[in-house]
């Protein structure tokens, strides 16, 4: 039983990928700054979504790409009113006033105020943030011109200690759930460089991803660990350590099997492209790993994601050896036709427009158009 089957998680908002994630927040981002210039009130962002997807992680790299400044609090820690009011002192006129806590931003953004696991604080606390939500500051300081609120929940009704939120709270912002993406993920973890025996595997076993331990960012953790082992076979005692430190036991199995059956030396891209005698150097390795009895389509799924993600990540312009090749891998004969199909139509739609070209290939455009 999986863990979704074992309780019944309350989401808010859409439950969405990544990238249409980033283009939600990116907008209400844009829509709030013209409020605040039309002297309007801003409505802050809250992020729903399971441990370890990755939501911190977007809000701060979203910030790094916009040149935001980034505040960072998670209220959980506070301990008393004092942690996020700030404590009073006797100014010069023996009058109390308040010293907002260091974490306040000073300067002008723009920026986020990033409230990461908001549901994981103390009532007290979550009753206190209500009028920072609502007006953007509180009785003792309040945010600079330019900043935005963006909040990250666990859902209610599972296995998470949260405090419930009323609606009194939740109408003070706008909502959209995040879940994870296996396709999205793979895109980032080439972009973040991450070990590619690490990306093979969680393409390949996609099922693994949602457990009480295993998580995108418990997997990449293991995936940092093992990244100086080039040979994991030669090291598997030390392999099975890092995993079970990391992850589930079915995770750990599946990652030994994964190894002991040289799946994580799968084909790179680099190899697929840079090849000069394709059926050698790529059809038949490929071949020698997937018919091994049943055609294992989940591998060569693997192999066509990661080719294109390399593709399209590195802005590769193909020379003429290079575009044969990637014409020889979609025509590949133990290809299934549906996975042929939804590789040419991602290189078609690629940004990079050097991969277009691929529609001139008769067999590959005819393919295409009968799809159209």
């Amino acid at each position: 039983m999986s863990i979704a089957e074992q309780h019944h998680y309350l989401y808010y908002g859409t439950k969405t990928n990544a990238s249409e994630l980033r283009s939600f927040v990116e907008h209400i981002l844009k829509t709030n700054a013209r409020m605040e210039a039309q002297n309007r009130p801003k409505t802050p962002i809250c992020i729903w979504g399971k441990h370890g997807i990755g939501k911190t992680q977007l809000v701060e790299s979203m910030a790094r790409e916009k040149g935001y400044q980034l505040a960072y609090i998670a209220p959980a820690q506070f301990e008393e009113m004092g942690d996020l009011l700030g404590m009073p002192r006797i100014d010069e006129e023996g009058q109390t006033r308040f010293s907002p806590p260091n974490w306040v931003p000073q300067e002008e953004g723009p920026g986020i105020l990033l409230i990461d696991d908001v549901n994981r604080a103390d009532d007290r606390i979550l009753r206190g943030i209500m009028q920072l939500l609502q007006n953007y500051e509180l009785v003792s300081w309040k945010l600079p011109k330019g900043w935005q609120i963006v909040l990250t929940a666990n859902p209610d009704g599972g296995d998470y200690s949260v405090t419930p939120m009323d609606d009194a709270m939740l109408t003070r912002m706008m909502h959209i759930t995040m879940e994870f993406d296996v396709k999205e993920w793979a895109k980032w973890a080439e972009e973040y460089g991450l070990d590619p025996r690490g990306i093979n595997f969680v393409l390949t076993y996609p099922e693994l991803l949602t457990g009480e331990r295993t998580t995108p960012r418990s997997l990449v953790q293991f995936f940092e660990s093992i990244s100086d082992i080039p040979d994991l076979s030669a090291e598997l005692g030390l392999v099975q350590l890092l995993a079970d430190s990391a992850l589930d036991s079915n995770t750990v199995a599946a990652f030994l099997s994964f190894v002991n059956n040289n799946l994580a030396k799968l084909i790179s891209p680099e190899d697929i492209l840079n090849a000069k005698d394709f059926k050698k150097e790529v059809l038949s390795p490929i071949k020698s790993v997937v018919a091994k009895g049943s055609l294992r389509v989940d591998i060569l799924a693997t192999i066509c994601t990661r080719l294109v993600n390399f593709l399209n990540i590195n802005s590769v312009k193909p020379n003429k050896e290079q575009l044969q090749n990637i014409k020889s891998f979609i025509k590949i004969d133990f290809l299934p036709n549906d996975i042929r199909l939804a590789m040419a139509q991602d290189l078609v739609a690629s940004p990079n427009k050097h991969l277009k070209v691929i529609m001139t290939d008769p067999e590959i455009g005819k393919l295409l158009l009968q799809k159209m």
